[in-house]
């Protein structure tokens, strides 16, 4: 077997897979001992590397995956003398590295890792663990994002993250937080940080800071089924969870026509609405109609319905921006974000003038550093044939981000003006 392909399905699984199995191993080693279970799983990853090229790749890797992880972590188990009760409970479910009966791969696959990683989710969103840091110890542990792709969904630099991500896991050791589901009253408390997490999950996915990957599928997807799985339970099927699920399926609706065969962006005013997902947006208007229920109203809600006005529109001039405008101005008022302010800025100059647009895009603060703002200064100067100023600012976007594709189209723009 190829070197190259064993690499790539073993970076593969590792996108789709690391987190779960973290999951599943905190919940046999215990909370306090994190960091052991993330070493367990990089400890499997690279025995699939160094087996597969050996052996060949298994029938099913994953299935593989989870069976060494769990041998490794009894292991560990039995050298560190952790919970030794469960030692001969855990034995019984151990197969062959090739093969799991079809029982125990049920278990594995459906039902303990479903439950792990909720009990995960809500038990890193413990009120002991500042906000933040539990944020970014979700992000980091059950959805395998980098720290430098934390720190660009938080507009802070690595070391915050890092930083954070230490006092999260300080905080478990001394509280000696574990994994147990919290009562109906305080998983509902927690319910909020939860679903922001998956929403900065998505967002990452949606528009990576990869520089190779405008969009990571992989974490649009993730963030998709751990919402999806949080509707299917009682406690947690509430309006907020369903509009972040509509959101999240309006949003997912369009990746095919964002960017071209080669990997370039194809801005929304161009996109072909063919290749919107049809089946994907009914989900989506099914998931807000439901959304609707109760006295619940959340950012998310907003979100998802100017996500639905896209969705609606036949062509980008045919789009409800007056409409918008007023949703933008709604979503202002109960999120303090320099994002929102941009988006209503931008829809400001297309539902009013451009004039106000872009007077209104000059009054933001908190996006100096960040390239989609200059970009967005760019494209007013340049409906004012502003030559200069438009080149200044695309100049300095390209300098704040690493995305080839955002690059590329912005070159594109800078040659358009002369």
């Amino acid at each position: 077997m190829p070197e190259q392909t064993i690499n790539q399905l073993v970076g593969h699984l590792f996108r789709h897979e690391s987190g779960k199995m973290a999951a599943v191993l905190t919940r046999i080693v215990g909370l306090q001992n994190l960091e052991l279970a993330q070493d367990l799983v990089q400890d499997t990853l690279l025995k699939a590397i160094h087996t597969w090229k050996i052996k060949g790749i298994p029938e099913n890797p994953s299935a593989w995956l989870y069976t060494v992880a769990k041998r490794k972590a009894l292991d560990a188990i039995r050298q560190k003398k952790i919970h030794t009760e469960i030692e001969s409970e855990l034995a019984k479910a151990f197969q062959s590295e090739w093969t799991m009966a079809p029982a125990v791969q049920h278990l594995f696959f459906d039902h303990e890792i479903e439950d792990s990683q909720l009990r995960m989710m809500f038990a890193c969103c413990h009120p002991a663990i500042p906000y933040e840091s539990q944020l970014a110890l979700t992000l980091k542990t059950l959805c395998g994002l980098s720290v430098s792709e934390i720190a660009h969904s938080f507009l802070t630099n690595e070391e915050t993250i890092t930083k954070r991500l230490y006092r999260a896991r300080e905080k478990i050791r001394e509280e000696k937080i574990d994994l147990e589901l919290p009562s109906s009253q305080t998983l509902l408390s927690r319910l909020e940080t939860v679903l922001h997490t998956l929403y900065l999950l998505f967002t990452e996915g949606y528009n990576s800071s990869h520089p190779d990957q405008l969009i990571r599928h992989d974490l649009c997807e993730e963030a998709m089924r751990l919402c999806l799985l949080l509707t299917k339970k009682s406690l947690t099927d509430l309006p907020n969870t369903r509009a972040l699920m509509a959101l999240m399926c309006f949003q997912a609706s369009r990746e095919d026509a964002r960017l071209t065969s080669s990997g370039n962006i194809i801005l929304l005013k161009h996109q072909d609405r063919r290749l919107w997902n049809q089946e994907l947006i009914e989900k989506g208007n099914a998931y807000l109609n439901a959304s609707a229920d109760g006295d619940a109203f959340s950012e998310y809600h907003l979100e998802a319905a100017i996500a639905a006005c896209h969705s609606r529109a036949e062509s980008f001039e045919a789009t409800d921006w007056r409409g918008m405008l007023r949703l933008y101005e709604l979503l202002s008022s109960i999120k303090s974000d320099p994002f929102v302010e941009m988006n209503k800025a931008i829809v400001l100059g297309l539902a009013e003038s451009p004039e106000k647009g872009l007077e209104a895009l000059k009054g933001i603060t908190g996006l100096e550093n960040n390239s989609i703002y200059h970009a967005a200064m760019g494209d007013f100067h340049q409906q004012f044939n502003h030559t200069m100023e438009a080149k200044a600012y695309y100049m300095k976007a390209i300098s704040l981000t690493k995305s080839k594709s955002e690059i590329e189209l912005l070159q594109e723009k800078i040659t358009s003006l002369t």
